[in-house]
């Protein structure tokens, strides 16, 4: 490996722990760093840190789980976009663009509308993101005589529409005083009602998806390749993209289902870890992982601190990343070449 990539990786850690350390200390309830150290591994060590009760509850109960979330979906988010933009050779894919994160809302929406439990909205999730990306694929598939990345745009704004307007029809349909409040505050983004359980619940899931992406890093590499060449090479095509989709799919619909739709992640990050270690999917995705989990965690702790009342994660990240990813469309388009 080039020296560049040990300093971007060594830079982008140390930039990760120190945005960690500042959101378990920043707040409403302000917590030294020495008391974060010392409530942490008074919780490690089994032991009882002399320290008010109130302290302990924000930083374990509150705010841990709530930069553990935030770490797991923004690695998740990104992680899957990379694999998508590998798997079908284009730049502009993500979950969001080929509607895989309207799948999975659909999926939740229609579990809240239920009165599911939290493993039951899990399940609707993975299913609708599962539905969206085939249903997407399928479509594709079949216009091959087009253009494949402007059928591939389409064919997902035409999905996610399609999606949409299901997510519109059960607001309409559901309790305005319970489960509409409930369903639109969820649809918003956002990691504020983050508790124990949920990381508990999310972070198996997420890893579970992520495991085969890492594992198959390499061999991903291939299906950037035309599908001859890769089949040349011994690869099983279709397989590994079946593979490559459902464990993207898993990693979206599990964050999905834990914090709501939060954009442009997939898209805009995996252009970031490619400007600084190229488009080698095996460096490329634990860069997109530790620059996803920095971007969401910084966003979530803008979003608690910048106002008196907390903004959705998932419009900050919108507000953010239009302008970014246009700056980046402009400097960084060599990276696929």
């Amino acid at each position: 490996m080039k020296r560049r990539p040990l300093l971007s990786y060594a830079l982008i850690l140390v930039a990760l722990a120190t945005m960690m350390l500042a959101a378990m200390c920043v707040g409403r309830f302000a917590v030294s760093i020495a008391d974060v150290f010392r409530t942490i591994f008074g919780a490690l060590l089994g032991s009882a840190p002399d320290l008010p009760v109130n302290v302990q509850t924000v930083v374990l109960q509150v705010r841990a789980p709530r930069v553990a979330a935030a770490l797991l979906v923004g690695a998740a988010l990104a992680g899957a976009g990379s694999a998508y933009q590998c798997m079908f050779r284009n730049p502009l894919v993500s979950p969001d663009i080929l509607g895989v994160s309207s799948g999975a809302a659909l999926g939740a929406v229609a579990g809240i509308f239920f009165s599911q439990s939290v493993i039951a909205i899990q399940l609707f999730a993975f299913a609708g993101g599962l539905v969206a990306v085939a249903a997407v694929f399928a479509v594709g598939s079949a216009l091959r005589g087009y253009d494949n990345t402007l059928t591939l745009i389409l064919t997902g704004v035409v999905i996610g529409t399609l999606l949409g307007s299901g997510i519109a029809l059960i607001k309409y349909l559901a309790d305005p005083y319970n489960q509409l409040p409930a369903i639109t505050f969820w649809l918003l983004g956002s990691l504020a009602s983050i508790a124990p359980a949920d990381v508990k619940l999310v972070a198996p899931l997420a890893l579970l998806g992520v495991l085969p992406l890492w594992l198959l890093r390499s061999r991903i590499n291939l299906l950037s390749l035309p599908d001859d060449e890769a089949r040349s090479l011994g690869v099983n095509v279709t397989a590994m993209r079946i593979v490559v989709a459902v464990a993207a799919t898993l990693v979206t619909a599990a964050s999905v289902a834990v914090s709501g739709i939060i954009g442009w992640i997939g898209l805009l990050v995996p252009h970031m870890a490619r400007m600084l270690v190229g488009p080698d999917f095996a460096r490329l995705l634990p860069m997109a992982l530790l620059i996803g989990a920095g971007y969401l965690l910084g966003v979530d702790t803008l979003a608690r601190t910048m106002a008196q009342i907390e903004v959705p994660p998932g419009v900050l990240t919108a507000l953010i990343g239009t302008p970014f990813f246009i700056w980046l469309l402009a400097v960084a388009r060599r990276g696929w070449t």
